[in-house]
């Protein structure tokens, strides 16, 4: 068989260097060692009894079939009757399209809308992944640094800086990850005022937003029906392996998309689809809102705890599971990461992995862990740095 190199755009798709730090995590766990994992950006929850009641039921009756491209009727509709219910917001339930996952979702808009060569402006710190979505259509995925002033988050005024003749749109994340902030409402409403007047597309990753603390958090659907929204079924549901989620895109712009799911995925799992529609049962609705109760307890015990072993965190979380800590004091994040996993069985990520914004600074803790754990690890972390 012939030596042929792969494709070209590959080079410029980076390791995802949290799972490899997962891994050797893994690696000292099986040889007995005690690790705390505070790494992964995974709810320890599951999906609660109804959910996994509509699963079995489903598999029953035999509702293993493909679905359409877009999903299933029910769910679209119930997806819809969330956004009213929860936000305000009166989304035609054509307009959503149900994918295997927040990663499938990003996927087709990016395809949709990303020209070979095309800038899409982005977050630097930001989920990695984000990047390589709109490389892997050869477009150039331009990290604008931001900082604790805006909250680790983009504004109107930093996206009309960056932007240049070779850039078609913005993708961003709110709440984001790693950093756990949200884009204040109005902030929002003038970046995509911003992004109309030069006649681009802004894609708005909300699979936080279900995980806000602030009750008054709003979805960026209030704007305008000319953005593209991803959700996604894994962190406010807690059906990570599920791979279950959806884009809500603008009426012109279904049948695009239609046409691409049919090619690239056919369609979401229909087992997963079935079950997700007791998401929305009142049954389920009291355990979710019980267990963001839990993580804002995280949340408000981690923060000062940290602060207190000489940790800077600038900017308080209000939403997803995540802090992002300014780590300089004690050193590269990436040596100090190995140094926690290694003497105190603390595993966190280094801030290399979110881009080149002065990532030997930062570092990434996941409070999706009970809070006794948070507890030892940082008495473990503590008595690691004397």
């Amino acid at each position: 068989m012939s030596d042929f190199p792969p494709a070209a755009r590959v080079a410029r798709i980076a390791p995802f260097q949290v799972m490899e730090h997962v891994k050797r995590a893994v690696a000292l766990e099986r040889q007995g060692r005690s690790i705390i994992h505070l790494s992964i950006g995974e709810p320890d929850f599951t999906a609660p009894e109804p959910v996994v009641t509509a699963l079995e039921r489903a598999a029953r009756d035999g509702r293993t079939q493909y679905t359409a491209a877009l999903g299933i009727a029910p769910l679209r509709e119930a997806i819809a009757a969330d956004y009213l219910d929860r936000y305000g917001v009166q989304v035609d339930p054509a307009r959503i399209v149900v994918t295997a996952g927040a990663s499938a979702a990003l996927t087709l808009a990016c395809c949709a809308l990303v020209d070979a060569g095309a800038e899409v402006l982005l977050t630097d710190p930001g989920y990695p992944c984000n990047r390589h979505f709109v490389a892997a259509f050869d477009g150039i995925a331009r990290g604008v640094p931001v900082h604790a002033e805006t909250r680790f988050q983009m504004t109107a005024e930093l996206l009309e800086r960056h932007w240049s003749q070779r850039t078609r749109g913005t993708l961003l994340a709110s709440p984001a990850n790693p950093t756990g902030t949200s884009i204040p409402f109005e902030e929002l409403e003038r970046i995509v005022g911003s992004v109309r007047s030069r006649g681009g597309f802004a894609i708005v990753d909300e699979i936080y937003l279900g995980l806000s603390y602030d009750p008054a958090a709003r979805s960026a659907l209030a704007i305008g029906d000319d953005l593209v929204i991803a959700n996604s079924f894994s962190k406010t549901y807690q059906m990570t392996g599920w791979r279950l989620g959806w884009l809500v895109v603008p009426p012109r712009l279904v049948p695009v998309f239609e046409k691409l799911a049919q090619n690239l995925f056919i369609c979401a799992s229909a087992l997963a689809q079935h079950a997700a529609l007791a998401c929305f049962d009142e049954a389920s609705r009291a355990v979710y809102r019980h267990r963001l109760e839990v993580l804002r307890e995280r949340r408000d015990h981690v923060v000062p705890a940290m602060r207190a072993l000489g940790f800077d965190l600038p900017v308080v979380p209000d939403g997803a599971f995540y802090a992002w800590l300014d780590c300089r004091r004690f050193g590269d994040s990436d040596a100090l990461a190995t140094r926690l996993l290694e003497q105190a069985g603390v595993s966190l990520v280094p801030g290399h992995d979110f881009g080149d914004n002065d990532p030997g600074r930062w570092m990434r803790l996941s409070y999706a862990t009970p809070i006794e754990s948070l507890r030892e690890a940082v008495n473990r972390i503590g008595r690691a740095l004397g």
